[in-house]
């Protein structure tokens, strides 16, 4: 259903999320997304190979950036695929992310402090 890839970049956390982001594994993205943040307060989610999400996905994406903001880091998706975009739009989610058409913009949004 969802697979998640982690790779390092200086000191933001590349997260790739691929397939559905969706209720039956919200709370699995959830738990094992925090457990990174203990180590990493800049993650960036590279989404071109998610291919659907909803509300309970969303959530989740929302919860993580939360906690993000709380340790003084970010979280930023990239390459928002047109299906799950929809659901951003919808939802107007857009609003509270920075929404990043490429990995390598995503990245250089991060500044000196997360290299």
């Amino acid at each position: 259903m969802m697979e998640l890839k982690f790779d390092k970049i200086g000191n933001v956390l590349k997260i790739t999320v691929d397939g559905r982001l969706v209720a039956a594994c919200s709370e699995e993205f959830k738990e094992t997304v925090s457990g990174w943040l203990a180590d990493n307060r800049f993650l960036l989610f590279d989404l071109s190979q998610m291919n659907h999400i909803d509300s309970s996905g969303l959530g989740a994406l929302v919860y993580v950036l939360q906690k993000a903001n709380a340790q003084d880091g970010s979280a930023k998706p990239a390459c928002l695929q047109p299906r799950p975009r929809i659901v951003f739009d919808i939802t107007k989610v857009y609003r509270i992310f920075e929404i990043f058409d490429s990995v390598d913009a995503a990245l250089a949004s991060f500044g000196a402090e997360a290299k």
